[in-house]
C-alpha cells in the first residue's frame, strides 16, 4: 500500500503504529494469504490489543481519510484462517459497539454485510461449526443489521437465513450464543417475506419454548426473545399460528405483574403485551384474547398500575388491546339515515345521494358484517402529527395540470340567460333623480334607489313543493298520561316589557304546593309558537308530528321578579288566578341592539323546517351577551383520556352495572314517560336542534346519538340540544358516540358551549365554555362502509364531557359551537334595516327560495352619492365591488359570527364605514344554506350535499342558492365588473386562529414537480395583499396558516371557480377556527362571538387599506385616502397592542399523555402472503 493512501486526517500522525500493521497486512492481502497464516494472526492481534487500549486507534482506523476499513474487510473476506477472522471480528465488534450509527454505516457502504452473511454460509458448511466464530460473527450481525436497509433482503438472497434458524434450534440450552441469534433474527423479521417465511419454518413455535413465566436469570435472553416474537406478529399469517398461545401469554403477564413488584422488568412485560396486540390485530385474535378473559386480566392489571407513573407504558398498551378486542356494536339505531326525510323531486344522478335513494329496502346500514379488512388508522396525541400527514396527503392533491390553474377566458353562459340578474344590480343603472337630497330624511322612506325586494328567482322544485302553515294547535296534547297540562301559546306569554296576557288554568291540581319542582322544569322546557302544532302533510316525516310542549303557568311561579323562589300560598294564589305567565326576559336591548324577543317570535313563524318545528329554544330567544371575561382554552388533565376509556371497557367487564335505557329517541312516536326524576330530560325538536337519540348508560352517564344530514347518512359533528332534570353537583358524563372526524380540536383544548336559563333570567344570557375531562377518541361502534364510501372497518368516534350543574330546575343547552340561526339572520337584517341611515344605501332581495321554501337573503350596501350630479352618479356606480358570502356549512356558526360583525361594521356610523361605503359596492349572501341551518344539518343542504363542492356545475333545482349566487357573478364578469374581491366565511374544525385559503399558480406550481416556463408562471402577487394587512391589524388573524395552493379536490369550492371562472384574483376562503388562537393577543385563548365579530369588523377595515393600496398612484396620496390611513394606523395600534407572534406551524405541543387513541391497527393482508412488493406502503388520509 501506498503512502497516499494510507494517510490520515489532519492531527494524526501517518507513521502511527497502526497503519503500519495495516500497510502489512495489505501485503498479505495482496500475496492472497499464501504465506504463513501466523503472521497474519499476530497482525490482527496487535491490531486488536491497540484497540483495545487506544481510543486515538479506533479513530484513525474509522477516518474519513483512513482505509483501515478496507483493509480489515479484504483480509477477513480473503482469509480461511479461523484465529484471523475471529481476530477480525473481535476488532470490528470493538469498532461497532461505539461512535454510533456513522461507523456502522461506513462499514456498510463498503460491503460489508455483504461478507459478514458469506462468513456465515461458508461457517455452516464446517461440522460442527465454532460456537465462538458463531457468537462473535452473529454479534457483529446484530450490530450492523439494523442500519442496512437491506439486511433482510440479503440474508434471504444469501442462504444465511436458514443458517441462523438451525443454528437457534440447535443451542436452546447455550444462552451465551442464543442471545446474539435472536437479536439478528429480530432484524430478519422486520422484513415482511423473512417474517412469512421464519414462521413457515417454526421460528414462531420457538419462541414460545424459550419465552417463560417469571424469573431472575437470563431477563435479558427473554426480552430479546418477546422482542422478535412481537416483530414475527407483525405477519398475520405468524399472527394466525400464535392464536393458540394467547392463553399462555396472558398467564406469563399475570406471573410477570404479580413477581416484578419493584418494576424492575418493564420492558419485559412490555414486551409480553406487544405480542397480544400483534395477535389481537386479527379476528381470530380477537375472539382467542376474550375467550382467555383477557379483558379482565388486563383491566385489573392496569388499574394496579395506575398509582406507580413508571408503569404508564402498560396501561397505555394495555387500553389499546382492550379497546380493540372490545365487540364491535352497531349503534342503537335502526338505520343511520337521518330520521327526516326530504323527497327530491330529481335525484342525482351518481354519487351518495343517488346511492341512497336507490338502496334496496332492508339493507343494513348500520354496522358492517365483517371486520376483517380494518385499516390500520395511527392516530398520534400530537396535533402536530396529525397535520402533517394531512400535509403530505395533501401534496397527492395538489393540482398540476397547468391549464386548470388558469383563468378561463371565455364564459361559459350566454348573456342572454343572465340578463335576468340585472335587477339585482339597479345601483348600476340608478340615477336617483327622484331622491331628495335636500332633505334626506324624506328622501330615505321614498327612495326608489333602495327598495326592500321580495321577488325571488323562482326554483322550479322548490315552488313545487307544498309550503307548510302550523295550524292551531289544542290547548290539551293526545299523550295518552294523566294530568294533562294546556298549551300556552306565544300570544299568551307575558313579555315584562309591555304587556300582559291570558293564559288557560282549567287544570286543577290536588295538591297545590306538590310537584311544584316538576312542573318548573316543564314550564322551563321551551317557548311554544304561537298556534304550531303540525298535524301532519307532506315534507316532513308524519310520524313525528306531536304536540308542542308547553310553557306552564310554574315559570311565572318560579322564576317570577329576580328569581326568588315563591312560598306554597302564593303558588296557590298564582295558580287560580287568571293571569298568564309572566316570563321575565332579561333587558339587553344596550349590549344587544340587533336582538328582539319580540320580533324572533314573529319571524321564527315564517320559517320552515322538514321536522315542522313548533318550538324555539331559550338561548334563540333571549339572545347571547358575549362574556366580560376571558376564557382559556382546557389545559388537558394528565391520564383523562385513559380513565374515560376505562370506564368504557367497564361495561364490557361489569354488564349488570349499565342500565341502557332510551330516555330520548327521535325515532319513536312517544311521550315523556315520568321516572321520579332519575333521569335528564332531553330535547333538539326545534331550529338548529340536532340531537337524534339518549340512552342512559348510567345513574349520571349519557350516552348521545347525532343525526345525519338530511338525504344523508353521515355528517355527525354539528350538536345542538337541550337539557333538564338534573340534580346540583352531580358529576354527568356526556358521550356523543358517533362523531366521524379522526381527530378534533376537543383534544386540544377546545370546550362545549352551554347556555343557562336559569343565568340568562338572572340576568346573565350568554353561552360560555364549559366541560371537564373533554377528549376525543376512537370507540367500539362500527360504521357502516355504506356510510364510509365503501372503506370496511371503519369505527366512529367519541366526543365525551363531564359536567355539574349548578342551579335546580335549571333547563340547559349544549351545543357545538355558538347557534346562530336563521330566523336569528332574519332578525337581524330587519333590525340593521331599521339603523339605516339617509347616506347610507341598503336593499335587500330575495334571490331565490330553498328546496325547503326558505328565502335566500341577498344584500346590497354602499354609500348612497351626495347628489345627482353626474360626476357623483358616475362614481357611484363605478365603485369596484366585493362580493362576500358565508354559512354554506350549516355547523360552521362562527361563519355567522363574523358575517355578523361585517354587516354591523357596514351599516355603522363611524367614519371608517362611512368611507368604506363610499369606496365599495358590496353585494352579500349572508347564509348560502339556510335549510340546512334551519334543519340542524352539519354540512348539506335538503339535497343531501355539500353545496360548497357544486359551483362547478350547480343544479338550479337541487342546489339554487349555489346556482342563482353563480349567476349574480358571471353576470359581472359578463358586463366587465367581476369583484375586486370574494370572500367566503367558513368555520374550521382542526386548526386554529383565523387565516384564508387563496389561489395561485405559482405556489401551486412550486408544490409540485410539473415544469413550467417563466411565462406561464407570470402572476400578480396581489393575491397576498388582502392576508397581510389582515395579519397586521386582526389579532386572531395568522398569515403562518394561509394558504394559496389549488388542490384537485376543491377545484369546485367557491373560492376555487370564482378565481377559474369569473377571473377574481383576491378570491378567498376565510377560516375561523371553531377552537382559539396559540399565537398573537389571543394567545391561549378560546374563541367566543366578540373576537368574531370582531374579525368581520377588522376584514372590512381591511378592505379600506385594500383600497389605498389598489388606487392609482395619483388618487393614493388624496387626501380623503389619507385620512383614512391615519384612522386606519390608529385602529391598528389599538388592536394590535399586544403584538402577533406567528408561527410558522399552527401546531400543538405533545401531550404529555401519550395515548394511541386508535382503536384499530391493521388487519391487512400481508404483503407476503399476497406475493405483492414489498416495498408496498399504506398510507391513511385524513377527510
Amino acid at each position: 500500500m501506498n503512502k497516499h493512501n494510507m494517510t490520515t486526517e489532519k492531527g494524526i500522525p501517518s507513521n502511527s503504529r497502526v497503519l503500519m500493521l495495516f500497510g502489512q497486512l495489505e501485503k498479505l492481502n495482496r500475496e492472497s494469504m499464501l504465506v504463513d497464516p501466523e503472521i497474519a494472526r499476530q497482525i490482527t492481534a496487535k491490531v486488536l490489543h491497540l484497540i483495545q487500549t487506544q481510543e486515538k486507534t479506533r479513530k484513525e482506523i474509522m477516518s474519513k481519510a483512513s482505509s483501515g476499513m478496507e483493509v480489515i474487510l479484504a483480509t477477513l473476506e480473503n482469509t480461511q484462517d479461523l484465529q484471523t477472522i475471529l481476530n477480525i471480528l473481535y476488532i470490528l465488534n470493538e469498532l461497532l459497539t461505539v461512535g454510533g450509527g456513522r461507523r456502522i454505516g461506513v462499514f456498510v457502504s463498503k460491503g460489508g454485510t455483504g461478507i459478514l452473511l458469506q462468513l456465515v454460509i461458508r461457517a455452516s458448511k464446517e461440522s460442527p461449526p465454532s460456537e465462538e466464530f458463531m457468537l462473535q460473527l452473529h454479534s457483529v450481525l446484530a450490530k450492523v443489521g439494523p442500519k442496512d436497509r437491506k439486511f433482510g433482503v440479503k440474508a434471504r438472497l444469501n442462504g444465511a437465513l436458514n443458517v441462523t434458524v438451525n443454528l437457534l434450534k440447535q443451542n436452546l440450552q447455550n444462552h451465551k450464543l442464543l442471545l446474539p441469534c435472536l437479536l439478528v433474527l429480530q432484524v430478519y423479521s422486520s422484513n415482511t417475506v423473512n417474517a412469512v417465511s421464519l414462521g413457515k419454518n417454526g421460528v414462531v413455535e420457538l419462541m414460545f419454548r424459550i419465552i417463560g413465566p417469571y424469573s431472575k436469570k437470563n431477563t435479558s435472553l427473554l426480552k430479546v426473545s418477546l422482542d422478535t416474537l412481537g416483530a414475527l406478529l407483525k405477519s398475520k399469517t405468524n399472527a394466525q399460528r400464535a392464536v393458540v398461545h394467547v392463553p399462555v401469554l396472558l398467564y406469563i403477564y399475570q406471573d410477570w405483574h404479580r413477581n416484578d413488584t419493584r418494576h424492575r422488568h418493564i420492558l419485559i412485560r412490555k414486551g409480553i403485551l406487544g405480542c397480544l396486540k400483534n395477535i389481537t390485530n386479527i379476528k381470530l385474535g380477537r375472539k382467542a384474547f376474550i375467550d382467555a378473559d383477557g379483558m379482565r386480566i388486563l383491566y385489573n392489571t392496569s388499574n394496579e398500575c395506575l398509582p406507580v407513573r413508571t408503569l404508564d407504558p402498560l396501561i397505555n398498551t394495555s387500553s389499546l388491546i382492550m379497546r380493540k378486542c372490545f365487540p364491535k356494536n352497531r349503534l342503537p339505531l335502526s338505520t343511520i339515515k337521518s330520521v327526516f326525510h326530504h323527497q327530491l323531486l330529481r335525484v342525482p344522478a351518481g354519487g351518495p345521494v343517488a346511492q341512497l335513494y336507490n338502496q334496496p329496502l332492508g339493507v343494513d346500514d348500520v354496522v358492517d358484517e365483517s371486520d376483517n379488512n380494518e385499516d390500520a388508522e395511527a392516530e398520534n396525541d400530537t396535533e402536530n402529527e396529525v397535520e402533517e400527514k394531512y400535509r403530505h396527503a395533501g401534496n397527492d392533491d395538489v393540482e398540476t395540470d397547468i391549464n386548470k390553474l388558469r383563468p378561463k377566458e371565455t364564459h361559459s353562459r350566454p348573456f342572454e340567460e343572465l340578463k335576468i340578474y340585472e335587477r339585482f344590480f339597479m345601483e348600476l343603472s340608478e340615477d336617483f333623480q327622484v331622491f331628495n337630497f335636500d332633505n334626506p330624511k324624506r328622501g330615505v322612506t321614498a327612495t326608489p334607489a333602495a327598495p326592500k325586494s321580495h321577488r325571488p328567482i323562482i326554483v322550479p322544485t322548490a315552488q313545487a313543493l307544498p309550503l307548510k302553515t302550523p295550524t292551531a294547535a289544542p290547548l290539551q296534547g293526545e299523550c295518552p298520561h294523566p294530568a294533562p297540562v294546556p298549551a300556552l301559546g306565544l300570544d299568551t306569554i307575558n313579555i315584562t316589557k309591555d304587556q300582559d296576557g291570558c293564559g288557560d288554568h282549567t287544570h286543577s291540581r290536588s295538591h297545590p304546593g306538590a310537584g311544584l319542582e316538576q312542573e318548573l322544569v316543564q314550564g322551563l322546557e321551551r317557548v311554544a309558537l304561537d298556534g304550531a302544532g303540525p298535524q301532519g302533510g307532506g315534507g316532513g316525516v308524519n310520524k313525528h308530528n306531536r304536540q308542542p310542549p308547553i310553557l306552564a303557568g310554574a315559570v311565572a311561579a318560579r322564576l317570577g321578579g329576580e328569581g326568588e323562589e315563591m312560598s306554597a300560598e302564593d303558588w296557590a294564589e298564582e295558580e287560580e288566578s287568571d293571569e298568564g305567565a309572566v316570563l321575565h326576559v332579561p333587558d339587553t336591548a344596550l349590549l344587544l341592539p340587533l336582538h328582539d324577543p319580540d320580533l324572533y317570535m314573529e319571524m321564527v313563524k315564517s320559517t320552515r323546517s322538514v321536522p315542522q318545528f313548533s318550538e324555539v329554544a331559550y338561548p334563540d330567544y333571549f339572545g347571547h351577551v358575549a362574556p366580560t371575561s376571558r376564557e382559556h382554552i382546557l389545559e388537558r388533565v394528565y391520564g383523562v383520556q385513559r380513565t374515560k376509556i376505562f370506564q368504557d371497557i367497564e361495561r364490557l367487564i361489569h354488564p349488570n352495572d349499565i342500565l341502557d335505557k332510551v330516555v330520548y329517541d327521535l325515532d319513536i312516536q312517544s311521550c315523556t314517560v315520568v321516572d321520579g326524576g332519575e333521569s335528564l330530560k332531553f330535547n333538539s325538536q326545534f331550529e338548529s336542534g340536532n340531537l337524534r337519540k339518549a340512552v342512559q348508560v348510567r345513574k349520571f352517564e349519557y350516552d348521545l346519538v347525532l343525526n345525519s344530514d338530511i338525504n344523508s347518512n353521515h355528517y355527525h359533528q354539528w350538536f345542538y340540544f337541550e337539557v333538564s332534570g338534573m340534580r346540583v353537583g352531580a358529576p354527568y358524563r356526556f358521550n356523543i358516540i358517533n362523531c366521524e372526524k379522526s381527530n378534533s380540536q376537543f383534544n386540544y383544548g377546545m370546550q362545549v358551549l352551554m347556555y343557562s336559563v336559569q343565568e340568562a333570567i338572572s340576568g346573565r344570557p350568554r353561552w360560555v365554555r364549559t366541560g371537564t375531562d373533554i377528549c376525543y377518541y376512537k370507540n367500539h361502534f362500527s360504521r357502516s362502509s355504506i356510510a364510509a364510501g365503501g372503506q370496511k372497518g371503519k369505527s366512529y368516534y367519541t366526543m365525551t364531557f363531564s359536567m355539574t350543574f349548578n342551579h335546580k330546575d335549571d333547563v340547559c343547552y349544549f351545543a357545538y359551537h355558538y347557534p346562530y340561526t336563521y330566523t336569528t339572520l332574519k332578525m337581524h337584517l330587519q333590525k340593521l334595516e331599521a339603523l339605516r341611515t339617509p347616506q347610507t344605501y341598503l336593499r335587500e332581495d330575495v334571490l331565490c327560495e330553498t328546496l325547503g321554501g326558505n328565502s335566500c337573503p341577498l344584500l346590497t350596501i354602499t354609500a348612497m352619492p351626495e347628489s345627482t350630479s353626474n360626476d357623483q352618479i358616475c362614481q357611484f356606480r363605478n365603485r369596484p365591488l366585493v362580493f362576500l358570502s358565508s354559512r354554506v356549512h350549516p355547523g360552521e356558526t362562527n361563519a355567522s359570527w363574523v358575517m355578523k360583525g361585517t354587516l354591523e361594521f357596514l351599516m355603522g356610523s363611524s367614519p371608517l364605514a362611512h368611507s368604506l361605503r363610499e369606496a365599495y359596492i358590496f353585494k352579500i349572501v349572508p347564509m348560502l344554506n339556510p335549510d340546512g341551518v334551519v334543519n340542524g344539518n352539519h354540512r348539506c343542504s335538503l339535497s343531501g350535499e355539500d353545496l360548497n363542492r357544486q359551483w362547478q356545475n350547480p343544479s338550479p333545482e337541487l342546489h339554487p342558492t349555489i346556482y342563482h349566487t353563480k349567476s349574480l357573478l358571471q353576470y359581472l364578469a359578463a358586463i366587465q365588473r367581476a369583484p375586486l374581491v370574494f370572500c367566503d366565511y367558513h368555520g374550521h374544525s382542526r386548526k386554529k386562529n383565523v387565516f384564508m385559503y387563496g389561489c395561485s399558480l405559482k405556489e401551486t406550481v412550486w408544490e409540485t414537480n410539473i415544469s413550467a416556463t417563466s411565462c406561464e408562471l407570470h402572476e400578480d402577487l396581489g393575491y397576498r395583499t388582502l392576508p397581510k394587512i389582515l395579519s397586521q391589524m386582526a389579532p386572531a388573524f395568522s398569515m403562518a396558516s394561509c394558504s394559496f395552493v389549488v388542490e384537485r379536490s376543491k377545484e369546485a369550492t367557491a373560492r376555487v371557480v370564482v378565481w377559474r371562472e369569473i377571473g377574481v384574483q383576491r378570491s378567498y376562503t376565510m377560516e375561523s377556527t371553531l377552537c382559539g388562537c396559540d399565537q398573537g393577543k389571543y394567545k391561549g385563548l378560546q374563541i367566543g362571538t366578540r373576537e368574531l365579530e370582531e374579525m368581520g369588523a377588522q376584514f372590512c377595515v381591511a378592505l379600506l387599506r385594500l383600497k389605498r393600496l389598489t388606487s392609482p398612484l395619483k388618487l393614493r396620496n388624496h387626501a380623503h385616502l389619507l385620512d383614512v390611513e391615519s384612522d386606519l394606523m390608529e385602529t391598528r395600534c389599538k388592536v394590535s397592542s399586544n403584538p402577533s407572534t406567528y408561527l410558522l406551524e399552527d401546531e400543538e405541543a405533545s401531550f404529555m399523555e401519550e395515548v394511541d387513541y386508535s382503536a384499530e391497527s391493521g388487519d391487512e393482508p400481508d404483503t407476503a402472503d399476497n406475493h405483492l412488493s414489498e416495498s408496498n406502503n399504506h398510507r391513511d388520509s385524513l377527510t
